[in-house]
């Protein structure tokens, strides 16, 4: 796979920040994104050939605002040519600021957009599609990948989003308190999406894409500003700063993976972990409990351990027994199977893994297959652990976690 310039690298961060703009001043968010589409493009061309602007953002804004007036005036005239009324009130808070209105233009409009696509006439399935493709600038394929869906399926899906958006009449605007409540749990769960495909990239031959984990940090800092005293906020940001501190160390020089178990701890930044130590803390100790926060707790625990044999698993059983309640799910169930294996042995582990054989989301998934060659591999059964080993190997589509699997497959076969 051909790596990505710093230039493709600098559009893929700016541009949901250029949509934002766009969508705050002229409404439109479908019009709005092919002009930003646009934008990139003409930036991919002309850039390597006549320099990097000074101000990228401005460029992008300039250029994909010129292509959205040029979409809307050709609009407008086509429904003066054929007798039909005006699309809306100059007045909607979708269209620009009335004269006299400022606004700093340095306001990141990021956090707007990610409430606009978390719109409460959308399924919780399409906000989180929408707000990753716009907000996460993700793929239609990544995103297919991550909610383990055809890409065609995501497409219809985000496609949809966006119409029902427009035709509900969608208003971009700095999210008051009745919306943020209305919104709050689909907008977490986008938000802890993103990071996750920052941390762990579902295709491709790196492990991590750092830029999607940063940006999912930034943007929950930015909503934690907005709801100092919600504990769900803070749980995400301390879940999401313990697990990232740990980037450097999860692969070797060559990108291969290195897992949690195997980690020089000394690369772990610890300045992240004392802060998400803290923030999980006091969530904990003032306000009603939530999964975030136990979610953050059990990585707390892990972040804490001198050395991975001194890690505190009764303690992660604990907190799983506790977030199952909260929040059961697959995923969930899961990493509680490899607890208990870890308090309670091996078969105990596997045993529960056989509960979610029967789950369609989890039952093909390379996850549930290399918990299980590991379990396996606990127990004394070589050869058992070895072909699971491979079968998760054979799901995966990211290339260190292939090699990872291969690798272990190759030191634990028998033969």
């Amino acid at each position: 796979m051909t790596a990505r310039t710093p230039d493709e690298d600098l559009l893929r961060r700016l541009a949901p920040q250029v949509l934002g703009a766009l969508v705050r001043r002229y409404g439109h968010f479908d019009a709005a994104e092919d002009a930003v589409q646009e934008a990139l493009l003409a930036a991919v061309r002309q850039w390597p050939e006549s320099g990097r602007p000074e101000n990228p953002r401005g460029w992008l804004i300039r250029v994909a605002s010129r292509r959205l007036t040029d979409t809307l005036r050709a609009e407008e005239a086509r429904r003066r040519r054929e007798e039909r009324i005006a699309a809306s009130s100059p007045s909607d808070a979708l269209h620009a600021p009335p004269p006299g209105e400022s606004r700093a233009p340095s306001e990141d409009d990021t956090l707007a957009l990610l409430f606009l696509c978390c719109h409460p006439a959308l399924t919780p399935e399409s906000q989180s599609a929408l707000t990753l493709r716009a907000v996460g600038g993700l793929t239609t394929a990544e995103i297919a990948r991550a909610y383990l869906v055809p890409e065609a399926t995501m497409a219809q899906r985000v496609s949809r989003a966006k119409q029902r958006i427009r035709k509900e009449g969608g208003r971009f605007a700095r999210p008051g308190k009745a919306e943020l409540a209305d919104r709050l749990g689909a907008v977490l769960q986008v938000l802890y999406l993103i990071f996750n495909e920052g941390y762990t990239a579902t295709a491709g031959s790196s492990l991590q894409r750092r830029e999607l984990a940063g940006e999912a940090i930034r943007l929950t800092r930015a909503l934690r500003r907005l709801l100092p005293e919600d504990g769900e906020v803070a749980g995400l940001l301390a879940l999401m700063l313990l697990t990232d501190a740990r980037r450097d160390a999860r692969t070797k020089p060559d990108g291969s993976l290195v897992p949690l178990a195997e980690q020089d701890r000394d690369l772990w930044h610890r300045d992240a972990v004392a802060e998400g130590v803290a923030l999980v803390t006091e969530a904990l100790t003032h306000r009603s409990l939530g999964p975030y926060q136990l979610q953050a707790a059990i990585a707390a625990v892990h972040d804490e351990a001198p050395s991975a044999e001194e890690t505190d698993w009764p303690q992660i059983l604990a907190l799983y027994d506790l977030l199952e309640r909260f929040a059961p799910g697959p995923v969930v169930a899961l990493n509680h199977a490899v607890a208990a294996a870890m308090v309670h042995g091996p078969r105990v582990g596997l045993g529960r893994l056989a509960a979610l054989d029967d789950d369609p989301s989890m039952a093909r998934h390379h996850r549930l297959a290399a918990v299980r060659a590991h379990l396996l591999e606990m127990a004394g059964e070589p050869e058992a652990a070895v072909a699971a080993y491979r079968t998760a190997a054979e799901r995966t589509l990211s290339l260190p976690e292939r090699r990872y699997l291969l690798e272990r497959a190759a030191r634990v076969d028998p033969g």
